[in-house]
Order: C-alpha cells, then structure tokens, then sequence
C-alpha cells in the first residue's frame, strides 16, 4: 500500500473543501486499484458529492438543521455547539473507497470527493490517500 497526507486549510469556518485534485494527482499512474480517502479527525467526514452548484451550501445548510450549533450538546466544551462536530462523522463517515482503473479515479461525471467539516475551532486538518494495488 503507498499512503500520503495531504494538509487542508478549513479557515476555522464550516466548510466543504474539494479533494479531487489531491486524489487525482495521487493516483495518476499507479494502475488499477482502491483508492481510501480517510480524515483521522473526530470532527470530520468524507464524502462523495455534486460541488460547485450549490450543493455544497445544501449540504451545510441541512447539516445546521440537523446538528444546529447551539447550547443542547452534551460535549460542550470550545465554540458553541461544538458537540454537533463529534456525531457528524455518525453521519457522513470519516472514510470512503473509490476504485481506480489505469490510474485513474472511477467517479461518476459529477461525484467529487470533499472533506466536511463544521469544527470551527481547528483551522487546519489532515487527510490521508491510500492507494492500494489491485
């Protein structure tokens, strides 16, 4: 198995971040295989989605109504409703697989893969590309 990091800045916002490129790059020329995109992060997920026309703020806008930033957290310590952060990756996984043909990631014509985050207290964020041979 060949692994790298790949550093994301989130900017201490609730964001989505694209990670296509990253992972593209990543596995240009390794040949057939599986690809693992995994956020060792509590607070974090990964996710495949439409980006870009307007998705991505559906996506944080349904996740306010589920997991609204406000004081009924449990896990109540940083910036408030910080306990939304920790059952995130209860919903949208901090892994996920994508096969890989001749180097090339086999995503659908408008999957993208993108890291989610709604931890406004880290600011940076570490993700890992695994390529495993096939």
């Amino acid at each position: 198995m060949e692994t790298t990091t790949v550093s994301v800045h989130t900017g201490g916002t609730e964001c989505v971040r694209d990670l296509t490129g990253h992972a593209r790059r990543f596995v240009a020329g390794r040949g057939d295989g599986l690809l693992s995109v995994f956020v060792p992060h509590a607070t974090a997920g990964v996710a495949l989605l439409e980006l870009g026309s307007g998705s991505d703020a559906d996506l944080l806008a349904t996740l306010d109504e589920l997991l609204p930033a406000d004081g009924r957290w449990r896990h109540a310590h940083g910036s408030a409703g910080h306990g939304r952060s920790h059952v995130l990756p209860a919903l949208i996984s901090p892994s996920l697989t994508v096969p890989v043909l001749d180097g090339r990631l086999l995503l659908g014509t408008w999957q993208s893969i993108a890291l989610v985050d709604l931890n406004v207290d880290n600011p940076e964020r570490t993700v890992r590309l695994s390529f495993l041979s096939g």
